[in-house]
């Protein structure tokens, strides 16, 4: 004997449940059927609606339609389920729920304990349904679902928008992309401007070998035979100023201007030269005011990960999982090899190559700083450590970096233990002084908050009284 078949719709006006009265097949392959099926008279006689329940109000519209999104049970569908479907869970007769996303089909035969079936069948009859909802569903007419789906889903997106704005983390995964290709395109053009400006000054490129250090002395310098007439004090001040000091290499610099074996410059070259390099420097320039607007962001958004990891990792991690919620949700040992799944398939791939013990995290000073040996076991102490960090960062509604600040001082305390043997405090233990510590701030905020409440009480009836003696005096 045949079960019977019972189909749950989300229509954007509420929850439907139709009874399949057909036993016929229905599946993608079938194209004259699903030539057929088009028409609802064709289609009306294989459906029979049971149940629908509209929703309350477009905020329960919308409350439900995240829970479906992310294939949640909600009260109100539960609810729902439960009055349509109580006589045949009772009665024990043989019947089955269709749903079509497999995730949700999960939850509501965890949650209720209904036989949940999720197969082409129930997409295609889902896809009719949708086809000629608005004739199928009572008190609906034409043009009520296309506007309850638009005004649905502009509140879903704008939900969406809100929750990413709050995290800011799409401006972090921008900033990070930028910064990376600002960084290859300064190398790239510093390296033309050696090219160009080291037929005049070929021993420059020795003394100043990094691209945009060696734009920016270029300018300054500009042509040699400008040289004489300017102040050597005040030229090798500023050349320092940029070698970030180094006065002895500034005056190194200078020596070897005025003793240079360059070619003679023109005029004209030097012009087309000084534009180039300017162009580059102000391109090395905007890459420094990036940096510090991706650290003033990685603060806001995740700063106990910055705290333990620093800005750069921390924001390709970010970039990498796609935004600070999927990373969140990421375990540690995928966060260990992200950013070297190349090295792992080829590795699983050839069944006995190593697997990469990391990836994105091998930037790190922890294990930079470590020996051979124990890379692979300070990269999985680390990732473990970042997985924390970033589950406080996003789950906590204002972060405070004294986790970040314990996580890194326990990775610190593991790489010594390598070399001293010194064994690192338990991460129980750290996690109840950085709470602590948290309490102890909250503490301060809510005495600080007091005591402005305080001042504001006292000056109020001040300003009452100056207002009464300007009136008498009136």
């Amino acid at each position: 004997m045949s079960k019977t078949l019972y189909v749950l719709y989300e229509a954007p006006t509420g929850y439907a449940l139709f009874k399949v009265l057909s036993t016929e097949e229905i599946g993608a392959d079938d194209v004259a059927l699903q030539r057929d099926l088009q028409e609802l008279n064709t289609f009306s006689p294989w459906v029979k609606l049971a149940s629908f329940a509209p929703f309350d109000s477009p905020e329960n519209a919308l409350e439900d339609a995240i829970s479906i999104s992310e294939s949640l049970l909600s009260p109100f569908l539960r609810n729902f389920l439960s009055t349509a479907l109580a006589k045949r869970a009772s009665k024990g007769e043989g019947w089955e729920l269709g749903v079509q996303d497999p995730k949700l089909g999960t939850a509501v035969a965890e949650g209720l304990q209904y036989p949940v079936v999720c197969n082409e069948t129930v997409t295609e009859l889902c896809r009719c349904l949708r086809l000629h909802a608005e004739k199928l569903l009572p008190g609906h007419s034409d043009g009520d679902v296309p506007r309850a789906q638009c005004g649905l889903g502009h509140a879903f997106s704008r939900t969406k928008v809100k929750f990413n704005v709050h995290r800011s983390d799409n401006m972090i995964i921008q900033a990070s992309a930028l910064a990376e290709h600002l960084d290859k395109g300064v190398n790239l053009l510093g390296m033309r401007v050696k090219e160009w400006y080291g037929w005049h000054f070929p021993e420059l490129a020795k003394e100043v070998p990094e691209p945009l250090k060696y734009a920016r002395v270029a300018l300054l310098i500009g042509s040699r035979d400008t040289l004489e007439s300017r102040d050597v004090d005040e030229l090798t001040q500023e050349i320092a100023g940029i070698l970030e000091g180094d006065e002895a290499l500034a005056a190194r610099v200078y020596e070897k201007a005025v003793t240079s074996m360059g070619g003679a410059m023109a005029e004209v070259d030097w012009d087309c030269i000084r534009t180039f390099a300017t162009r580059v420097a102000s391109l090395g320039s905007y890459r420094e005011s990036l940096a510090q607007y991706l650290v003033d962001k990685m603060m806001m958004v995740a700063p106990n990960l910055t705290q333990l990891i620093g800005q750069n990792i921390g924001a390709k991690l970010i970039s990498k999982a796609g935004s600070l919620t999927n990373l969140a949700k990421s375990p540690a040992s995928t966060i260990q090899i992200l950013g070297a799944e190349k090295a792992l398939f080829r590795a699983l791939k050839k069944k006995k190559g190593n697997t990469p013990k990391y990836g994105l995290i091998f930037h790190s000073s922890f294990i930079q700083r470590a020996a051979k040996e124990h890379r692979g076991k300070i990269s999985r102490y680390l990732a473990n450590k970042a997985a924390l960090a970033t589950r406080i960062d996003c789950f906590m509604e204002q972060p405070p970096t004294v986790f970040g600040e314990k996580l890194r001082e326990q990775v610190e305390a593991r790489l010594s233990f390598f070399d001293t043997g010194n064994k690192p405090p338990s991460n129980k233990a750290a996690m109840a002084e950085a709470l602590e510590q948290y309490q102890k701030l909250l503490r301060k905020k809510d005495k600080k908050r007091d005591r402005d409440a305080e001042d504001e009480e006292v000056a109020a009836p001040k300003k009452k009284k100056k207002v009464v003696a300007a009136s008498e005096s009136d």
